[in-house]
């Protein structure tokens, strides 16, 4: 069972990774007061940017072209993300709207974009991340087996993210501002605080931070661009919701759904749980997020105003 739990384990935070930092980038456009549906199109948006830099640099710079990939998809990403910026706050349009919008722009646009430069549809890499053993620590009992061996840069590059979000969010003025326009907008404005700005900012990091997740998806996990992402932006956002807007939740939450999406992976090579249909395995983390949603939505944690159109002259 042990040797069993250390096979699996890489594989579970490998997943975890990108529904983490997705996640993260949601939570700081809702702590904002904009619903952000379109962090699915905002990571197949940062697939494409990715695979597309890799495959041009990877035969020049073949050690550091995965990590130029990261960056162009943080920061095309980030651009995009604008158009969801414009039309919440300064059009002040609906944002589910705008947010399903933006998913089906990104699926199209990076399709037809790739069939044109492939004739396919389907980009691909040769150089992905390369699991590593992190040396000295990957000797400890127990705990090194589990998360220093065979571990990917980009999950500490994650962890690192997070700890910083965190810190952001709840120890800096600039957290508190942020929190303030996503809670009660207009005092936050009569306190001299920007809610536009505040709110086109938190929309650009929830772009960039989708980007970068669905770039982790290509170099650590798939190693192509086939113009989707399986639905992990929306299993974002259900973790995003799972963990209540906060960002050690949110920590749990992508936990849960990335052990729980490996063990219905690997079910039918495991004797005892080869049993059980595989329906019920890949369907158990959503139907255990449908029945939590119903037990906790009275004592939900989501900031007050987050899907309303900030309007200034309404003060």
């Amino acid at each position: 069972m042990w040797e069993l739990i250390v096979q699996v384990f890489p594989y579970a935070i490998a997943f975890t990774i990108p529904l983490l930092i997705t996640a993260l980038g949601g939570l700081f456009s809702e702590r904002s007061g904009v619903v952000n549906i379109g962090l699915e199109g905002l990571m197949v948006a940062g697939m494409f940017t990715g695979v597309l830099v890799i495959s041009r640099f990877e035969v020049l710079f073949p050690g550091t072209a995965v990590w130029i990939g990261l960056a162009a998809a943080f920061i095309i990403s980030a651009l995009f993300s604008l158009l969801h910026a414009f039309a919440c706050i300064s059009l002040n349009a609906n944002q589910v709207i705008s947010g399903t919008a933006l998913n089906m722009i990104a699926g199209a646009l990076t399709t037809y974009l790739a069939r044109n430069i492939t004739g396919s549809g389907n980009i691909q890499i040769v150089h992905s991340l390369v699991r590593q053993d992190i040396p000295v620590l990957s000797g400890i009992p127990i705990l090194g087996k589990l998360l220093f061996t065979q571990t990917y840069a980009t999950t500490w590059l994650v962890l690192l993210i997070l700890f910083v979000s965190w810190f952001l969010l709840y120890k800096t003025a600039f957290g508190l501002r942020l929190r303030a326009c996503g809670e009660h907008p207009h005092a936050a404005d009569a306190a001299g605080i920007n809610v536009y700005r505040m709110r086109y900012i938190a929309v650009m990091i929830s772009g960039a931070y989708a980007g970068l997740g669905g770039a982790i998806i290509l170099v650590a996990i798939s190693g192509e661009f086939n113009g989707t992402v399986g639905g992990l932006g929306f299993l974002a956002l259900a973790s995003l919701i799972f963990g209540q807007w906060k960002p050690l939740g949110i920590l749990g939450a992508t936990l849960f759904f990335g052990f729980a999406s490996t063990i219905a992976n690997v079910s039918q090579v495991i004797p005892a749980m080869a049993k059980i249909p595989g329906i019920l395995l890949k369907t158990f983390p959503y139907i255990v997020t449908l029945i939590a949603l119903v037990l906790f939505s009275k004592s939900s944690q989501a900031p007050r105003a987050a899907g309303e159109p900030y309007d200034k002259g309404k003060r």
